[in-house]
């Protein structure tokens, strides 16, 4: 995959970044950087795309991602809340190889592919990564140490099927963003493939081996999981029926709807909702 590069000024001066990120969405493209990166979200709920991986997000989710794996998060433009995040960056090396910091590197090697924590087991942690944001020089270096290491000591799941742990190279990477505001923008409509083979000024034939390549698998099942993750979104936060959330989603058919529904979470969109429901 070939996102956007994005530049983050961090040099000999400084090799730790830490800040909030609070507006009305989520507006950076899908890109990558060389620095690793440990995202914390507050409040949004949406779509998250890391490296291969397409699925929801929502409030507590912390992502660790090495270095150079392509990411964003994109909001749900029905959310009527500021997007909220917290967010550390730092460059690589900044941390002598000890011994003791091996169970450290040896995450940061499974955040290859991008690395979701178990929500319960990070909660007493994010005090402490709220507090990295405030933080300058050695105190910001040694907190987000200690951060690193408990978190290192959690349960921790990865996402992308691809690991991405070179730098990647950026002819393409306008093409994707395109690829991804269309299709956040227009995916409650029917698509057609001329459409983005014409946003991206190529073939259809063209454009389809392009995507397979770099998402490993056609455009048309990414859309449709992308559809279904909006889809459990609306069950949850509207009481919109069933079949309405899935004509706003792009179906056209409910029996089909249900079905590709089905395929991704292994219920209905009925039971989905309802099981959620029960938990609250």
């Amino acid at each position: 995959m070939k996102p956007i590069l994005e530049p983050i000024p961090l040099g000999e001066q400084q090799t730790i970044m830490a800040f909030q990120h609070c507006q009305k969405d989520f507006v950076t493209p899908w890109h990558f950087h060389p620095q690793h990166e440990l995202t914390y979200i507050e409040a949004s709920v949406g779509t998250k795309f890391i490296g291969d991986y397409v699925g929801p997000y929502e409030p507590g989710e912390l992502v660790l991602l090495r270095s150079n794996v392509p990411h964003c998060w994109r909001n749900h433009q029905q959310q009527v809340s500021d997007a909220k995040s917290l967010v550390v960056q730092w460059n690589r090396g900044v941390f002598a190889k000890a011994p003791e910091l091996s169970p450290v590197f040896e995450m940061l090697k499974m955040a290859s592919k991008g690395i979701i924590f178990d929500k319960k087991s990070v909660l007493p942690i994010v005090p402490q990564l709220k507090e990295i944001t405030k933080l300058k020089g050695q105190e910001l270096y040694l907190q987000l140490l200690t951060v690193l290491i408990k978190l290192s000591a959690s349960p921790y799941n990865t996402l992308s099927a691809s690991s991405f742990v070179e730098d990647l190279p950026t002819e393409y990477g306008s093409r994707m963003a395109k690829i991804h505001d269309f299709v956040g923008a227009e995916f409650h409509r029917k698509i057609y493939l001329k459409e983005l083979a014409d946003l991206v000024n190529m073939s259809e034939q063209s454009f389809s081996r392009f995507f397979t390549k770099m998402m490993g698998r056609s455009f048309f099942t990414f859309l449709n999981e992308y559809r279904v993750n909006a889809a459990a979104r609306l069950l949850l936060d509207t009481e919109s029926s069933v079949s309405q959330i899935g004509f706003e989603c792009g179906y056209e058919s409910p029996p089909f709807f249900f079905k590709k529904f089905n395929e991704i979470y292994q219920v209905s969109p009925a039971k989905y909702r309802k099981k959620y429901l029960l938990k609250t």
